[in-house]
């Protein structure tokens, strides 16, 4: 009797997790796991982190390591109660703790070079250099493969590039990559496409600290629910890379848009640039290129309206509903007006209006993290062309985690100052005054910054 009166006041873990009201998760900066985003931490493992602890009525406290061997060091440790980074279980994670079910089954992906002859199964894979990222999921992949393909055969590199960027260059024929990070990876590298998709998936799953066997059990419900609620396939697109593209829109489309839409809006465009002292059409064409300016638009990630306010920005902004065009119009021309007097003024125009573009696209963290690698790179800071040539490096590990704020799709802010730009031209070239006649209440009390030219 005396035993059983112990056991059942001895604390699990899962007991103090909520006492505390703290759960520690430990996860990589990458794309596919956690990364900070314009409005802040963003990623599927850390969407489904927050959400978990959301659950169990506790805060998270996330924290990244540099590679596996670190992830495993952590949660055998007891640094972390969970390690939720894209994890496939093997043998060494098996020992570092206890993994719960897989949560997904990632399709792994054969990458070739566009113009080279595509191959269309396993078999012609035994004729070129095939090159996986060594000691990653993918390997495991091929090796249960090679059971019943004993022909294959690949390479593992160590190098700094990515297996991509090898397939891209000429160097090898042929890689496998996992389709999440590919979704990624590939605006980077236009050269590689697709082949065949392997028949061997990847599970992902998160590793739970071996003396919690109540907190495995808890993860494990919540997997189920969020599958079963469909919440589950609903966060996996919303973080799955091709979802963050920047799409190219037609100039044929501005056309239209331009007649049937701005006009509805061009008032309130007019009227937020002057409030905060901002030239209209450069707010105008932010607004076509985040939504075409449509304020029922949604992305994937969840901002809404004209401006694509994040659910963040609209409470900082005191908007209650973002479906409401003006409110939107103003609110995010208020903070991107902050954004804009963040940039010190020594920085010449049009560079800093491009600088604070590319900001409200990608946070002005990562912005100003390529200006110090430019710098580094003895490029000019202050410029925004050459920054802009710098930018896309922060998708690739060996520059990245040389800054502060770590991964950013890079390349997405340079595309977006560069549409933005076009649509302010479209728009300059318009008749002045084709829409609306200036008044009093729209016309801007100062001269806004000049934003033409390079």
């Amino acid at each position: 009797m005396a035993m059983l009166v112990q056991r059942s006041n001895t604390r699990t873990l899962l007991d103090q997790i909520r006492a505390q009201g703290e759960l520690r998760v430990v996860t990589l900066n990458l794309p596919t796991c956690y990364y900070i985003g314009p409005q802040g931490p963003t990623g599927l493992d850390y969407d489904l982190a927050r959400k978990f602890a959301d659950e169990l009525g506790v805060r998270l406290k996330i924290f990244t390591v540099p590679n596996q061997a670190a992830l495993q060091a952590a949660i055998a440790s007891g640094r972390a109660d969970i390690a939720a980074a894209q994890i496939t279980a093997d043998a060494a994670w098996r020992r570092a703790g206890v993994p719960a079910a897989p949560y997904a089954q990632i399709p792994q992906l054969v990458i070739y070079r566009r113009g080279e002859p595509a191959p269309t199964g396993l078999p012609q894979l035994q004729y070129a250099k095939l090159v996986v990222r060594a000691g990653s999921p993918q390997v495991g992949v091929l090796q249960k493969l090679k059971l019943v393909a004993p022909f294959l055969q690949w390479e593992g590199t160590t190098g700094e590039d990515s297996p991509l960027q090898d397939v891209a260059s000429g160097r090898v024929g042929y890689a496998v990559a996992d389709a999440r990070a590919y979704g990624y990876e590939h605006y980077l590298y236009p050269d590689v496409r697709v082949a065949f998709t392997l028949p061997q998936r990847r599970p992902v799953q998160w590793i739970v600290r071996r003396d919690a066997p109540e907190l495995l059990r808890v993860v494990n419900d919540f997997f189920d629910s969020l599958r079963r609620s469909g919440q589950l396939q609903k966060l996996m697109r919303k973080d799955s890379g091709n979802a963050t593209s920047i799409h190219i829109r037609q100039p044929h489309l501005f056309e239209v848009d331009f007649v049937q839409r701005l006009p509805r809006y061009e008032t309130w465009f007019r009227a937020a640039a002057a409030r905060y002292h901002l030239d209209w059409r450069l707010l105008a064409a932010m607004g076509f290129q985040e939504s075409r300016w449509n304020p029922k638009a949604i992305s994937t990630a969840g901002a809404k309206g004209v401006m694509m306010l994040t659910s963040d920005t609209a409470q900082e902004m005191g908007v209650a509903n973002r479906a409401n065009a003006k409110t939107n119009i103003f609110a995010g021309a208020r903070y991107f007006a902050q954004v804009l007097k963040m940039w010190p003024d020594h920085i010449p125009e049009p560079d800093r209006i491009w600088f604070a573009v590319a900001s409200y696209n990608v946070g002005f963290g990562h912005v100003e993290d390529a200006r110090v690698l430019a710098q580094r790179l003895g490029k000019n800071p202050d410029s925004w062309k050459q920054v802009s040539h710098v930018l896309p490096l922060l998708t690739e590990p060996r520059w990245y985690t040389q800054t502060e704020y770590g991964y950013a799709q890079g390349w997405q802010p340079v595309m977006y100052v560069a549409r933005v730009r076009e649509f302010l031209h479209l728009l300059e070239w318009q008749p002045a005054d084709q829409h609306i006649i200036e008044t009093a209440d729209t016309k801007p009390a100062g001269q806004p910054p000049a934003v033409s030219g390079s």
